[in-house]
């Protein structure tokens, strides 16, 4: 198996699906809490390692926020990014569209200004240093209300130059697509990009509503799309991206196991279907951890996986000659290493 872990770890790839926050590994948690003196519930790097136990989405939520308090700084931000792009260089990405959640750092007293300057400044260290490009995405709290959300927006104003798009994340159950309608038509008119989280733990109706209603780009989870047949067909039709999180899925209870994962049956059903980490630091691996684990549980082909890699690319808001670019190199690796 060693050649086919050799083979991903080289195979060049996006990640799609990466929130900035749940890349926070223990030993940054304690080590942002000691630098900003801020109390955390733990006395010891492997006491919070043994809290990143969890069994669904709420309890990861609880434990998430608990972690995002530690981060005050500019630098805080910024060493966050920088961290995530250095860990994921061994992986063989060369682009990553990263979450950040505005409101779970306004909330608590931290200047939009303040997260925005700080991760941006990782961004571009990671592209000087190491190469990879990066575009950064707003993601709007959906337990939190529309309101909030617009005045999160409004906000945003003067980055809005170096933020490429606007998603939706959070608690999904109960907060249906429809709730922001009217700030995702406002990011749009701005110009900006869409993407929201549907279908990870809602219904396939939260799926069309996010196509119907947000008018996304791409489609964050949607494993529950395979339910309805019918949108299954418009999804392959439409080419429509969906950026799905393998270990999330299994460590959030959505899937079984990394054995019965649908990724394969979305590539056979012509979904546009990608592999991503979602909070790499929580579901217990990054993104080549995540290509192991599906080639492993679902004996995935060398083809299969360039496959996935051409998707992430496709399905960037990369310009069609950078990803003409990305799918060319890729394309020589796989003959490379076939």
């Amino acid at each position: 198996m060693h050649d086919l872990d050799a083979f991903i770890a080289g195979l060049p790839k996006a990640e799609l699906h990466l929130h900035i926050e749940g890349s926070l590994e223990p030993e940054q948690m304690f080590a942002f809490a000691q630098r900003n003196n801020v109390p955390i519930p733990f006395a010891s790097v492997e006491e919070v390692r043994a809290a990143y136990e969890f069994s669904n989405l709420q309890d990861f939520l609880d434990i998430y926020y608990a972690g995002a308090d530690v981060l005050r700084t500019e630098e805080d931000f910024r060493d966050l990014a920088l961290a995530y792009f250095e860990r994921v260089a061994e992986d063989g990405v060369v682009h990553a569209e990263i979450f950040f959640d505005p409101q779970t750092h306004t909330h608590r007293g931290i200047p939009f200004g303040v997260v925005a300057n700080g991760l941006l400044a990782g961004m571009d260290e990671a592209e000087q240093r190491l190469g990879i490009s990066s575009k950064l995405i707003l993601c709007f709290l959906r337990h939190l209300d529309e309101e909030d959300a617009f005045k999160t927006l409004t906000q945003a104003q003067p980055w809005l130059d170096r933020i490429a798009g606007v998603g939706l994340d959070s608690s999904e159950v109960g907060h249906p697509p429809s709730k922001f309608e009217r700030v995702f038509a406002a990011a749009a008119a701005m110009g900006l990009k869409r993407v929201a989280h549907a279908g990870e733990e809602g219904p396939p109706a939260y799926v069309h509503e996010a196509l119907d209603l947000l008018a996304v780009d791409r489609l964050d989870h949607g494993n529950r799309s395979l339910e309805d047949p019918a949108l299954v067909a418009r999804l392959a039709r439409s080419s429509m991206t969906l950026t799905v999180c393998p270990l999330s899925n299994v460590k959030l209870c959505n899937v079984a196991s990394v054995d019965v994962h649908p990724i394969d049956r979305m590539l056979e059903l012509g979904l546009r279907a990608t592999v991503n980490s979602d909070d790499p630091a929580y579901f217990g691996g990054y993104v080549a951890d995540n290509y192991r684990a599906i080639a492993r549980g679902r004996a995935l082909s060398k083809r299969d996986l360039v496959t996935l890699a051409r998707n992430s690319f496709l399905g960037s808001f990369l310009s069609d000659e950078e990803v003409a670019t990305h799918l060319a190199r890729v394309d020589a690796y796989a003959e490379e290493h076939a």
